[in-house]
């Protein structure tokens, strides 16, 4: 991973891991805790591809296992980020743009599921039954929910700043358009259409200017 990659994954990871302790897993919500680390992980690995969603899901994940109040056993969530973090990369369009917010949706729901389900097996594997008396199916259903309703003010954001620190050309030249991966989210593909016709009449204005300048300059030379 190049350096910017290292440095806004840790700032992001650090930050998002502070909120999640001090003040999302204060809130005492009915079952599970909004997830603002996956959430994190999801941005970073659909901008980054499954190899670096996978570095990133891991050095997150054991930031969390170690850090306070962690009480389970180191290594355990990290592993869960990982092969996360690895999926979620392996769905990143090719083009760097989403037509509908449907994908990324579908995407923020199965992780959220998955993750809750591999955590409870890794639990039940070192011996970790807590998974049991709360209730499974409980933890599921308030997981995806709570990580669906955060992910749209969460996911766009970290998609478009790892795109501006990549230095990725689509992210500069579409900065005021909704083409743009994070906009996507949030438009719904409405956007991307008018974005494009925008982009389109600013390319026939500047040709236009260009061939009225050769003119001007032809009858000049004459």
């Amino acid at each position: 991973m190049r350096v910017n990659r290292i440095l806004l994954s840790s700032s992001l990871i650090v930050v998002a891991l502070v909120v999640q302790v001090s003040v999302l897993a204060r809130l005492h919500l009915p079952g599970a805790v909004p997830d603002l680390l996956l959430l994190v992980v999801l941005g970073l690995a659909l901008v980054y591809g499954h190899v670096g969603g996978a570095l990133v899901g891991f050095a997150a994940g054991l930031l969390a296992d170690l850090a306070p109040p962690a009480d389970h056993a180191a290594g355990r969530y990290a592993l869960v980020l990982c092969v996360i973090g690895y999926l979620a990369g392996l769905v990143k369009p090719e083009s760097g743009q989403v037509r509908t917010a449907a994908g990324p949706m579908l995407v923020v729901v199965a992780a959220a599921v998955g993750s809750t389900l591999l955590y409870a097996g890794v639990g039940a594997l070192v011996g970790d039954t807590a998974a049991r008396h709360v209730g499974l199916s409980g933890l599921l259903f308030t997981a995806a929910l709570y990580d669906l309703l955060l992910a749209p003010f969460v996911v766009p954001g970290v998609m478009a700043l790892a795109r501006r620190a990549e230095n990725d050309p689509l992210a500069e030249t579409n900065s005021a358009k909704a083409g743009d991966i994070s906009s996507g989210w949030l438009s719904g593909g409405t956007g991307l259409h008018i974005g494009g016709q925008r982009s389109g009449l600013r390319v026939k204005a500047a040709r236009a200017r260009s061939a009225r300048a050769g003119r001007i300059k032809g009858v000049k030379r004459l």
